[in-house]
């Protein structure tokens, strides 16, 4: 059994904002897979796809910085192990558009990431990173900066940088952890 998880905030306010690329890559995926149905649980929004296993994709409900409660409700109930829970969230130290898979580590400021940590009690788990480059300045430039869109000359780059991360997540699942960062890291250099 796999957990996928898509980081971002609910609401329309935040859709397409850079701290929802979470989600968004979830989009992807789900359409790729034809399910469109997301159903409600307690503190995310979940498909389920059965193949030769069954794997979840989830979209917290719990707003960012408390996406661990969703990732610990569902790693209670189905029992995953660490190995097989696989997170999807936006990166300021990547450059827009640029990906990174990371098989665990620190939050790295990332409050998503740490509220998982918190919840689960390990940072044991796969990080699919996606670059939204980050702002000069201050503290407030970066909450402005996650919380916005994305610029007109950055489209093209999410676009493929959605595509290429649905493409690694399918690839983990297919492939494994060690597969897919050979793969998809070195793309990157």
């Amino acid at each position: 059994m796999k957990l996928i998880v898509g980081l971002g905030n609910i609401g329309t306010k935040y859709e397409n904002t850079r701290h929802n690329i979470g989600f968004m890559v979830a989009d992807v995926l789900a359409k790729r897979w034809d399910l469109s149905n997301w159903k409600e649980g307690d503190n995310a929004l979940y498909l389920e796809r059965r193949t030769s296993e069954k794997i979840f994709l989830i979209k917290p409900t719990t707003y960012m910085n408390l996406s661990g409660f969703a990732v610990r409700d569902f790693v209670n109930f189905y029992h995953i192990a660490l190995e097989d829970i696989a997170i999807i969230q936006d990166d300021l130290d990547l450059p827009c558009g640029q990906i990174r898979i990371r098989r665990k580590g620190s939050a790295g400021g990332h409050n998503g990431i740490k509220s998982i940590q918190e919840q689960l009690a390990s940072g044991e788990f796969t990080r699919f990173k996606v670059g939204i480059g980050h702002p000069t300045g201050n503290h407030e430039n970066v909450i402005k900066h996650v919380l916005q869109g994305f610029y007109a000359d950055e489209k093209d780059l999410i676009e493929e940088a959605l595509t290429k991360t649905a493409d690694a997540v399918e690839c983990w699942l297919e492939q494994g952890i060690e597969a897919v960062m050979q793969e998809y890291n070195k793309k990157n250099r």
